[in-house]
């Protein structure tokens, strides 16, 4: 149980990352599939030979970035759909990402230290304190986010993504708001690769496999329980609790020996469930009926 809340804990940035593009750019963005294995293979590899984690976690950091880089390009001055940009960058890290790990699909750190390392010598992995640990740190990466979003470049984004035509009669420049947050949005993913790296062991070629359905399912979780417009404290916030629900969902899941092979297939049943279960609600909640006039008001209206 307290793993997979230290695996919510640590995916919950990647979610934050998702949550960029998906709510406040209202973009497509399958970027994270490929970034997220980026952020892996660049750690990884540099752990290995010889640098230290947090710099090697900084590096995958911005590796990420570029890759949303590329994805803005390919969108605002390629003219290319946001959905294929997406695809066509993802597709093309698979190649890189196999090189940055040296031709291998496997990287393993389990002889090398890593940012968890002083946890586990401690004795303070999987126990309460890990998990307080861990949840300052994505509360801090979250009120980054929540800062950025309040300053002039956020504020101008999050209006790209409510209405596009509109930014552009004001004189805003669309193209850079896009491009700016894909590349935090995938720096986001790319640090969580390069933390899930550390946290199992190893940085595999295949991990980002369907990744932007975990990330989306833990935005509309979180989203769809405290619903949105509540400001973008308590919904960056709720993105946080929707990826911790979402691996224990998974973890209740194989515990009721649900087959592994059907985790993807799982993630996609609570997605929808997610997406419905508001609606439904909306529709069986009756509706206020009027109020019946008043005989004075009747009146009035009759003497008009």
């Amino acid at each position: 149980m307290i793993a997979a809340l230290e695996l919510g804990l640590i995916y919950a940035v990647m979610a934050l990352g998702v949550y960029l593009t998906f709510r406040i750019l209202n973009f497509p963005d399958l970027t994270v599939d490929g970034s997220f294995t980026t952020g892996a293979a660049v750690a990884a590899m540099l752990i290995t030979n010889g640098v230290p984690p947090l710099l090697a976690t900084g590096a995958g950091f911005v590796g990420g970035m570029l890759a949303g880089l590329v994805t803005g390009l390919l969108h605002t001055k390629g003219k290319i759909n946001g959905l294929l940009a997406g695809i066509l960058t993802m597709i093309a890290l698979y190649s890189i990402n196999l090189k940055i790990m040296g031709g291998t699909a496997n990287l393993a750190l389990t002889m090398q230290g890593t940012l968890f390392t002083p946890l586990a010598d401690a004795g303070i992995l999987d126990t309460g304190l890990s998990l307080v640990i861990l949840f300052v740190g994505a509360f801090l990466i979250k009120l980054v986010i929540d800062w950025f979003l309040h300053t002039d470049v956020g504020l101008a984004a999050q209006a790209t993504g409510d209405n596009e035509q509109m930014v552009r009669s004001f004189g805003v420049s669309t193209d850079t708001s896009k491009i700016l947050l894909l590349m935090l949005s995938n720096g986001l993913v790319a640090l969580c690769g390069a933390l899930i790296a550390q946290y199992q062991g190893a940085a595999d070629i295949s991990m980002g496999v369907g990744l932007i359905l975990v990330g989306l399912a833990s935005v509309i979780i979180g989203n769809a329980l405290v619903g949105t417009g509540r400001g973008i404290f308590i919904t960056s916030l709720s993105v946080i609790v929707g990826a911790v629900l979402y691996r224990l969902i998974i973890f209740l899941a194989l515990d009721l020996n649900f087959d592994p092979n059907d985790m993807k297939l799982i993630s996609a049943v609570i997605v929808v469930i997610a997406l419905l279960l508001p609606r439904l609600i909306r529709r069986r909640t009756p509706r206020a009926l009027p109020a019946e006039p008043t005989r004075s008001a009747v009146i009035a209206g009759g003497t008009q």
